[in-house]
């Protein structure tokens, strides 16, 4: 009785140890388990998402259509200054105005200052309109117009006598005060334009 029971045991045992054997090779690794198991992390999260993404951009780009060729922006052109006109600008430092006006009548002061222009280096055109401003103002184109504080002429020279170096005919004759008055301009301001500029801020030039 005792060794049958011996036996019986020592059956069930063997049994149960290759059924355990067998149901463990049955199952999956373990450490592949436990790897599983392990959750992926944040920073290989986002390379995978952005791995992603850059898959979808190259896929994209091949199927891109160029709708019209790009265009280069240009920068403004800048006008060219006027024939004539200062490159420094006024004596104030601000752009001298431009006054044109058409020729004056033949015969006239005006037009001999008129004619002359061209010989100091300036547009007639352009800068006879500021000249003109100055002047009709001054004395109104008279060669005897003389105010209170000894000015004399058509510039308006003081004292007149300063027009002798243009000419002994300085206090009657048109041509001379006229080609003193616009060496003066020359010399003092650059051109008329730039006279006019100054005699506007300052009333006198």
């Amino acid at each position: 009785m005792f060794l049958t029971t011996t036996v019986t045991a020592a059956v069930a045992i063997a049994f149960g140890a290759v059924y355990a054997i067998g149901h463990h090779n049955a199952r999956t690794d373990p450490v592949a388990d436990v790897v599983a198991e392990i959750p992926v992390s944040q920073p290989a999260a986002r390379l995978e998402q952005a791995r992603q993404h850059m898959i979808l951009l190259a896929s994209a780009s091949r199927t891109m259509n160029l709708a019209s060729a790009p265009k280069l922006a240009t920068r403004p052109t800048t006008a060219a200054p006027l024939p004539g006109a200062s490159a420094s600008g006024s004596a104030s430092g601000s752009p001298a105005p431009v006054v044109d006006e058409p020729a004056p009548s033949p015969g006239t002061a005006e037009s001999i200052a008129y004619n002359m222009l061209p010989s100091f280096g300036w547009n007639a055109k352009t800068e006879f309109g500021c000249l003109n401003n100055i002047w009709t103002r001054e004395s109104g184109w008279r060669t005897t117009a003389e105010n209170a504080s000894g000015a004399y002429g058509i510039p308006q020279a003081l004292p007149g006598s300063k027009m002798a170096s243009a000419g002994p005919d300085w206090q009657t004759n048109a041509t001379t005060q006229i080609k003193w008055g616009l060496g003066y301009i020359q010399g003092r301001y650059g051109t008329p334009c730039d006279a006019w500029s100054f005699w506007q801020g300052n009333g006198w030039y």
